[in-house]
């Protein structure tokens, strides 16, 4: 482990509906009983389909779940001792980006900070994230930044990570261990 750093961390990663959520949720659950899962969107009251997706991932979680909604701050959070499922990094990262007037270098350094205090707590975290750039080339600039800053964050897990996973049609694979 680096020096400094508590926290386990499990950086799980994939594309849209490759399983990376119930994979996190099954192994939150072998290591403890009540898991605190941290719950990074931004409701919009306008977007039905949207909340949909949320209240599908709530469905997903039973009793022995804490939730806690935290768009940028997750550290701040009393998470000591816990096993945490943090789903997930591309709408905490939007969440970031947007509140820096969506530039990448001041967002980037934004999340690794908040990475970097999290990996103080004594905790075993679980983060989810997208692997956008492997999908089709986005048509606007502010697109092709966000895709940059999402692979920067993602590298920067993965170097942090204890273990990291590619999640594909529900299959982990394991790409550091």
């Amino acid at each position: 482990m680096e020096t400094g750093k508590k926290a386990m961390l499990t950086f799980i990663t994939g594309g849209a509906r490759s399983g990376k959520s119930s994979y996190a949720q099954k192994e939150a659950l072998a290591i403890s009983p009540t898991p605190v899962y941290v719950a990074t969107a931004k409701r919009y009251k306008d977007d039905a389909e949207f909340s949909a997706r949320i209240n599908r991932h709530i469905a997903d979680r039973d009793h022995r779940w804490t939730t806690i909604e935290e768009q940028l701050y997750i550290h701040q959070h009393a998470l000591e001792g816990k096993v945490v499922v943090i789903d997930c990094v591309t709408l905490w990262l939007t969440n970031f980006f947007s509140r820096c007037n969506y530039e990448t270098q001041p967002s980037l350094d934004a999340f690794t900070k908040e990475i970097d205090a999290l990996l103080l707590t004594d905790a075993r975290f679980f983060i989810i994230s997208n692997e956008i750039g492997m999908g089709v080339h986005a048509e606007t600039e502010v697109g092709r930044k966000f895709t940059d800053l999402q692979g920067w964050a993602n590298q920067y897990l993965a170097e942090k990570a204890d273990k990291a996973v590619l999640m594909v049609s529900g299959l982990p694979l394991v790409l550091k261990a």
